[in-house]
Formats: C-alpha cells, sequence, structure tokens
C-alpha cells in the first residue's frame, strides 16, 4: 500500500486485519491520514462511516491521542447517532479518552445515565456508558450518588456476565471514591 492509499474506495467494502493494519500504520505518523479517516465517519454512507470508525478504534495508543482533541465533536456524533454498531465504536473512542473535571459536558453524562439502565441498548452500549458516566461523575460526589443509584436499580434486573462485571467495577470505584455511599 503506498501513500496515496484511496482510503474511501478501501473502506466501501468489507475491511480485513491486514487492511485494517496497513492503513493504521499509515496514519500512525501521517496526521492528513487521521484526518481523512475521522472525516470519513461522519460521512453519508454507512459502510464507510462504520469502517472508519473501525480503523479508528484500531489505532494504538500514539495515534489515539490525536482524537482527544475532537473529544467534543465525537461526543456530539455519540449522542444523535442512532446506528447501534457506530454508537458502540463512538462509545468505545471516547473510552480510551481521558476526561477533565473543567471540560465536562452534562448532556453527555445525561446520555450515558440514561442508556445504563435501558433495556432496549445493547450491552456493549450499556456497558461503556457506566465507564464513561464514572469517568466523568468521579469530580463529584453529588454526581457519584446519582451514578450509584442508577447502578443500584440494576441489581434487580437480569444482566449478562459482562455487564454485571462492569457494574461491579464501576461500582467498587465508585465505593473507594465516596465511601459513604456503602450500605
Amino acid at each position: 500500500m503506498n501513500k496515496s492509499i484511496n482510503l474511501r474506495e478501501n473502506l466501501s467494502g468489507r475491511l480485513q486485519m491486514n487492511m485494517i493494519h496497513e492503513i493504521c500504520l499509515l496514519a500512525h505518523d501521517d496526521n492528513r491520514i487521521k484526518e481523512e479517516i475521522y472525516n470519513l465517519t461522519i460521512g453519508k454512507d454507512e459502510r464507510i462511516a462504520y469502517n472508519a470508525l473501525w480503523i479508528l478504534s484500531h489505532f494504538d495508543s500514539v495515534a489515539t491521542k490525536w482524537l482527544y482533541q475532537k473529544q467534543n465533536e465525537i461526543i456530539d456524533h455519540t449522542i444523535n447517532e442512532s446506528h447501534v454498531g457506530k454508537r458502540r465504536l463512538l462509545l468505545s473512542l471516547l473510552n480510551q479518552q481521558p476526561f477533565h473535571e473543567d471540560s465536562l459536558r452534562t448532556d453527555f453524562i445525561d446520555f450515558c445515565i440514561s442508556k445504563i439502565p435501558s433495556a432496549v441498548e445493547p450491552y456493549a452500549i450499556r456497558a461503556l456508558c457506566m465507564k464513561l458516566a464514572y469517568e466523568q461523575c468521579k469530580f463529584y460526589p453529588e454526581l457519584l450518588t446519582e451514578l450509584n443509584s442508577c447502578l443500584d436499580m440494576l441489581s434487580q434486573e437480569p444482566l449478562s456476565p459482562a455487564l454485571k462485571s462492569t457494574r461491579k467495577n464501576v461500582m467498587k470505584k465508585i465505593m473507594r471514591k465516596c465511601p459513604s455511599l456503602a450500605k
């Protein structure tokens, strides 16, 4: 593969792992390619957008840092995304990013908390929303109390093993941050 790769063409079909690795390797040190991949995630073609998100989810930790500057755009995209697979990938990208107390968005906190108890949401989205809600709420005891209540309500619901484990791990983090919530 050379530097003049046609990303749109390559992302329009079924992706093979070797192609994913090649594109990630090309993008590693080239912000122009990263930007092009990112821009394809918001296009009208569902397959290309999904595949572009899939590529971004395979970036190594160094290349992933480039996405930090796009956090607000990714959050907007996540909140408005109706395609479940794309929403899961967007949440996965956000799960790899740090959240800072001075730049939290209440609309995204509300989005995450609203998805946690939603039985219509896939387990992966619910689990990612648990993790992301904690990462945002950890700065404020009152938000941790709200998140803890939300997670507590799930104890009456049948959950997948992965969702149970995520819930348990997030609750442990909440208890470490806010021991007063222990019953």
